[in-house]
């Protein structure tokens, strides 16, 4: 009789550990996304954008290398000092265009903020929605399958950043001196 209370006692804890334990779900934002017209269209904007970046940047490089071109062209005609105003020149021209490209498709350039402009709120949509069905699941972590592997939503009960930061002694006053 012993052995069955004890049994069942055993019985017990493992039926309630299971429903403490923590659920995880993953979701493939990619195939998500793929599947709003939003991001469709907001893909195409940008991919037009970018087209029409890309060409002007070309003729921009096309229209330098044409002077340099001519340069070469006319070089036994050119004094010294006329060559090295030209070629001066021809420097400048490059330097204009490759500003010019970083200003378009460089770190915080107008094709990324273009690009955030446009695809920020539909993932936002996506978001809220993981969100939402998360809470629904009861689900305290959700991964996103479709690249590394990140987590999109986490119950905050689960976040035990401010102990780890307590335990390293980086405490609000002691954060500073970091």
């Amino acid at each position: 009789m012993k052995r069955l209370l004890v049994f069942g006692y055993i019985l017990l804890l493992f039926a309630i550990s299971d429903t403490f334990a923590q659920k995880f779900g993953y979701v493939d934002t990619q195939y998500v996304l793929s599947r709003m017209t939003e991001y469709k269209e907001a893909q195409t904007e940008i991919e037009t954008l970018a087209k029409g970046w890309e060409a002007e940047i070309q003729t921009m490089y096309k229209a330098v290398e044409e002077k340099e071109a001519a340069l070469q062209a006319e070089e036994v005609l050119l004094t010294a000092e006329m060559m090295q105003e030209r070629r001066m020149e021809i420097d400048r021209s490059w330097k204009e265009v490759k500003e010019y490209q970083k200003q378009i498709f460089g770190f915080d350039g107008l094709y990324f903020l273009k690009k955030k402009e446009l695809i920020k709120p539909v993932q936002d949509q996506v978001f809220d929605a993981v969100e939402k069905v998360a809470k629904n699941n009861r689900l305290q972590i959700v991964f996103d399958k479709s690249g590394d592997l990140v987590m999109i939503y986490t119950d905050p009960i689960h976040d035990y950043t401010d102990y780890v930061i307590e335990e390293l002694g980086l405490g609000e006053n002691n954060g500073e001196n970091n």
